[in-house]
């Protein structure tokens, strides 16, 4: 085994990959740009070291700088985790011939599925079912469109190179071909540095079923069972799980045998994943019971890809069978053989995984970036596990993906590992930038996630299904909050009289007891846009609550029946139970200076607190002329220069961020003034790019 292991990696992989290590008393060493200076990934390495500035491009992605630390720190192997160098061929051969382990598959089997459209042929030649389409190397636009009105529609237009979800476009008519042909070429030569596309007949509804393979160098290859990745939106999986709720033994045993079968065309060594989608006809075979088999015409389902390198899924293949893929990666690096074989592969319970990202769902999930004010997630334990990269008050940067952790949890059912799943959610608190817990949260009570029957299209076509605005919390919610604000003020100021002169005096105790008057409090709650007043008398858990909300219709409806808190009682971890006018409730309740987080079990709030006498307006903004970056990212084009007409809603500029490409329309007609950026910047949210005369 290795002595000293170099993680070519950041966040959640790289740090993954040190607890493994130490586990085997690896040395780890880790490198970082100047972003990552104060990561996580750094401070959990033995040792690190810087290889350049913040784009990807100027240290991740720079093999050469990884490769002279990897020497300079003697380093015997390197894993490059998922990402950045993880499927560069170039890379892989280059830490060979330094004569150090590339923890993954050969360069020569990376080539092979570097191009799409080579892999498809070799997949065909090697009797794996695919997806019907043109492969070939030709790209006069015109051919393509011969070939693709030749397949039919709707039919998916692939960048050759690559993978993450860019560079995809599905056309439904010939007519949209062209403009569809032209934007997923720009956006696979920007990712990739090549442009070349194929084409395949689109599978409506289908679902996208992942098969783990391992192989080893003394002629072993095997199939780890199958992850779900159906939920997805913009070909980006939401949600993956293992097993899969709709196959039957008979079609993981056929895929089992089709995803070991592709490897072994590529003379595979390491971890991989081979990526298939289920059609109709494969579903209703499983529905039935039938299974036609992979050499059949119409077996079902057709091969996608094989990532050769670790899937960021990958934790739930661990669950359910309890092996460590990152051990087994470094053992057959290291030129061990597999220490079982097929028919020791176990499968146990139901796992699944979310991904917590920095994004803002309601704004077409608009990457965020920021410093991490409050970071609360759920306790790990045998039925939860958290793979992250970042802890409070670490700052999720505009330069790479902005995933906050993974959430993964198991049990002995699918539906009580999705209950597991919902009491983890509830328990996450995630402040500064904006994250998708709130959307996860609904997402995984939606009837076709919890039905599974959930196709890799749904997402995209009903999305407002899921992003629904929570409902108003009841008032006796409200007054629960209110509660726990004013338990929360007291024992800090029970804290700050211990530590004062004279700690018995009533005057610092200042519990809302006050000579002659009841003792009433006043606070102010901002609930979605609308001001709550809410006027509490009371101590120590027990408390009448009245409550006013500002532009009620009238005034009978602006002010409720005072409601009657006792024994409210507030653990630990946030969990606040009450009898509000003599019923039992309870929910989870997070008091910070600005804002409180309550949570009912089912949704959540977030309340800002106001100035309890001074009333907080929100203005509305209107256009003033410039153009500016509504999130976070890179620069991809910018299409105006000063001098330009154009005209309300206009492209102006393209911008992408966490594998997004988001087109900047102009907001009124008028003559370029300035253009404040050019393609290849990184720009935070609000920048301006293009200011109007």
């Amino acid at each position: 085994m290795f002595h000293t292991l170099l993680i070519a990696n950041r966040g959640e992989i790289a740090c993954r990959v040190i607890r493994t290590a130490r586990k085997l008393g690896i040395r780890t060493v880790a490198v970082y740009s100047d972003a990552d200076a104060d990561a996580q990934h750094v401070r959990l390495a033995d040792e690190a070291h810087r290889i350049g500035g913040p784009a990807p491009g100027d240290s991740y992605l720079r093999g050469d700088a990884i490769l002279e630390v990897a020497k300079r720190t003697g380093a015997q192997a390197i894993h490059p985790g998922y990402g950045f160098l993880s499927e560069n061929a170039d890379f892989a051969d280059a830490v060979a011939a330094a004569g150090i382990a590339f923890v993954g598959p050969s360069g020569t089997s990376m080539r092979k599925m570097g191009s799409k459209a080579g892999a498809k042929e070799l997949m065909r030649a090697h009797g794996v079912p695919v997806v019907p389409g043109y492969t070939g190397e030709d790209q006069d636009p015109a051919l393509l469109q011969r070939e693709a009105d030749a397949i039919g529609y709707p039919l998916m237009i692939k960048a050759a190179h690559g993978g993450g979800g860019k560079g995809m476009r599905i056309v439904r008519a010939s007519g949209e071909f062209a403009a569809a042909l032209e934007s997923c070429q720009r956006e696979a030569k920007n990712a990739f540095g090549r442009d070349r596309v194929l084409l395949e007949r689109y599978v409506e509804k289908p679902r996208h079923i992942e098969i783990q393979v391992f192989a080893d160098t003394h002629g072993h290859t095997l199939h780890l069972n199958e992850r779900e990745c159906s939920a997805q939106r913009r070909y980006q999986k939401v949600v993956e799980e293992s097993p899969s709720p709709f196959l039957t033994p008979a079609l993981r045993e056929a895929m089992g045998a089709a995803a070991v079968q592709a490897a072994k065309a590529i003379d595979y060594v390491n971890a991989g994943t081979v990526e298939f989608i289920v059609d109709a006809q494969g579903c209703a075979n499983a529905a039935e019971g039938r299974m036609p088999g992979a050499a059949s015409q119409n077996p079902g389902f057709y091969f996608m890809e094989i990532n050769t390198r670790l899937q960021v899924e990958h934790p739930v293949t661990e669950l359910v069978t309890g092996l460590d893929l990152v051990e087994l990666q470094l053992r057959v690096a290291a030129g061990e053989a597999l220490p079982f074989a097929q028919a020791d592969v176990r499968q146990r319970g139901h796992a699944i995984e979310l991904r917590l990202y920095a994004e803002d769902p309601a704004a077409g999930f608009l990457p965020g970036s920021g410093k991490l004010e409050r970071l609360r997630l759920p306790a790990p334990s045998a039925h939860v596990r958290l793979d992250g990269g970042v802890t409070e008050g670490d700052t999720v940067t505009i330069f790479y993906d902005p995933m906050i952790a993974k959430l993964i949890v198991w049990d002995e059912t699918r539906a009580r590992a999705l209950a597991r799943l919902r009491e983890a959610l509830a328990d996450c608190d995630i402040r500064g930038p904006k994250s998708n817990v709130a959307f996860l949260e609904a997402l995984v009570r939606h009837p076709s996630v919890v039905d599974g029957t959930i196709d890799t299209g749904y997402l995209d076509r009903a999305l407002d299904e899921v992003l629904q605005a929570p409902s108003p919390p009841p008032a006796s919610m409200l007054a629960l909050a209110a509660a726990a604000v004013l338990v929360h003020e007291e024992q800090a100021t029970r804290e700050r009289a211990a530590t004062g002169t004279d700690p018995n005096s009533p005057w610092a105790i200042a519990d809302g007891w006050r000579l002659g008057h009841g003792g009433a409090r006043r606070l102010v709650f901002d609930v979605a846009g609308e001001r709550h007043v809410l006027t509490a008398r009371g101590h120590g858990g027990d408390y009448t609550v009245a409550i006013r909300v500002d532009g009620a219709p009238s005034p009978s409806a602006a002010v409720s029946t005072p409601l009657h808190i006792e024994g409210l009682r507030v653990d630990g971890s946030g969990r606040a139970s009450a009898r509000v006018d003599g019923a039992s409730i309870t929910a989870r309740v997070h008091v910070d200076a600005g804002s409180v987080l309550l949570h009912d079990g089912t949704q959540r709030w977030l309340i800002e607190r106001l100035g309890a006498y001074a009333f907080a307006g929100k203005a509305g903004g209107t256009s003033d002329g410039t153009l500016k970056a509504p999130m976070p990212g890179r620069v991809v084009l910018v299409k105006v220069k000063p001098g330009d007409a154009v005209t309300e809603g206009q492209e102006c500029a393209v911008m992408e961020a966490m594998k997004m490409e988001l087109s900047l329309k102009s907001p009124r007609a008028g003559t370029v003034k300035e253009v404040r950026a050019a393609a290849g910047d990184f720009v935070e949210a609000d920048t301006v790019l293009v200011v109007l005369e």
